[in-house]
């Protein structure tokens, strides 16, 4: 007859899984709704972020959605491949998560005013979710086997360091503590490239990009893409509603749409090639991509609100325009780290340039700030010459046997 201690060990057994060690990473698995809730709530943070760059479209409020994003970015990274690599779906991986959440919706509050009345309550609550990664990290690294000691140890440190400092950064001057935020978030990404580029031996096969990943990263995107909508629904709801001004609207959408067709159409769920380096390249452009995609639909709000105008404010102009040129960029970028780029060179080489070429006309319409109706349409050219170049050539080669 079974004991209730044996029962108690099993049930434990079963809902309580240990972190799963490095070097197992699942190679087939199927994004979860938990991963997808927790996604959600990453992107209520960026929203807020997004929300508060359009009330300040100026370099303050740049710098500001900059270091802010680029903070909640990295800690959704963190959570993200701490699952990947050493998560279950049990009572346990529930629990992590629901740990991250609870600390994330304060900090979500606390963001339209991170630089200034809130500055130092975001700053302890970031400082609270970085030691809280910390700690899942070194959870995560009692089993490892020797190669992976010393990478988990610099990992671990300095993630519990830069929780030290973004708690320390609440006893700064706002301006010098918004300052240190964007420095800490590019020390640690700098520090991140090392350990999982060099610090784990080249034998060693410590992490890799999944279907399952690259879902989740596309995933991401297209909820972040949702705020494009968003930054145009709140632009109508407080302007009167008028022909110029739903049509403005309406362009700016088909502006988002257009964001969603470069990147799924040419990068979006397709997999880097197998070396470290491409798997780094593929993780570290998804920053800018998505951050000028939450900028995209930030200046959309004041698109629809001078609808009217004869010509877009310089602000709008700039972040939606340079947001614009940012996805057309980065979006090369990440698909020349992709085993596809190599294999369908024939395309991707003049892609690539075009896609350049566009981003330079993106950047004269910045100058130029046409009326916001002709910037949204120019715009959505500017989105669909990579795409008819695309369509174009696989029509060409349409039939043609495989190599």
């Amino acid at each position: 007859m079974t004991s209730r201690h044996e029962q108690w060990a099993r049930l434990r057994d079963l809902l309580w899984l240990p972190p799963r060690p490095h070097g197992e990473q699942p190679r087939e698995r199927v994004v979860g709704p938990l991963e997808l809730f927790y996604d959600l709530v990453v992107v209520v943070l960026v929203a807020q972020a997004a929300h508060h760059l359009a009330g300040e479209l100026d370099w303050h409020g740049l710098g500001l959605f900059a270091a802010v994003f680029a903070l909640v970015w990295i800690a959704w990274l963190n959570g993200s491949l701490h699952h990947e690599l050493h998560g279950h779906e049990d009572a346990r991986g529930r629990s992590m998560f629901l740990l991250q959440i609870l600390v994330l919706v304060p900090l979500g509050a606390f963001i339209p005013e991170a630089g200034d009345a809130r500055g130092a309550a975001f700053a302890v609550d970031a400082g609270v979710l970085f030691a809280l990664l910390a700690l899942l990290w070194l959870l995560a690294s009692r089993a490892d086997t020797p190669e992976f000691r010393r990478p988990s140890v610099l990992f671990v440190t300095g993630t519990a360091l830069c929780s030290v400092v973004l708690a320390a950064s609440a006893a700064l001057p706002a301006d010098a503590r918004v300052l240190t935020w964007g420095a800490l978030a590019v020390v640690y990404l700098v520090g991140f490239v090392f350990v999982l580029g060099r610090a784990i031996p080249e034998r060693v096969v410590g992490f890799s990009v999944t279907d399952a990943l690259a879902e989740r990263f596309g995933l991401f995107i297209i909820i972040v893409l949702g705020e494009n909508v968003t930054g145009v629904v709140d632009g109508l709801s407080h302007e009167p509603t008028n022909a110029l001004t739903l049509a403005v609207g309406l362009v700016a959408v088909v502006v988002g749409f257009g964001g969603w067709w470069t990147y799924f159409d040419f990068a979006g769920r397709r997999l880097p090639r197998p070396t470290r380096a491409s798997a780094l390249q593929w993780m570290m452009i998804h920053l800018p991509l998505t951050a000028a995609v939450a900028a995209m639909g930030a200046a959309m709000v004041g698109l629809v609100e001078h609808a009217h105008d004869g010509r877009t404010p310089a602000a709008t102009a700039w972040v939606l325009c340079g947001g614009t040129a940012v996805v057309l960029c980065a979006t090369m970028v990440l698909a020349s780290s992709l085993r596809v780029w190599s294999e369908d060179l024939g395309l991707y080489r003049p892609l690539a340039r075009t896609c350049a070429a566009m981003a330079v006309v993106c950047v004269a319409l910045g100058a130029l700030r046409p009326a916001p109706l002709l910037l949204g349409l120019a715009l959505v050219v500017v989105l669909g010459v990579p795409w008819g170049l695309a369509v174009a050539h696989r029509v060409a080669h349409e039939g043609e046997p495989a190599v």
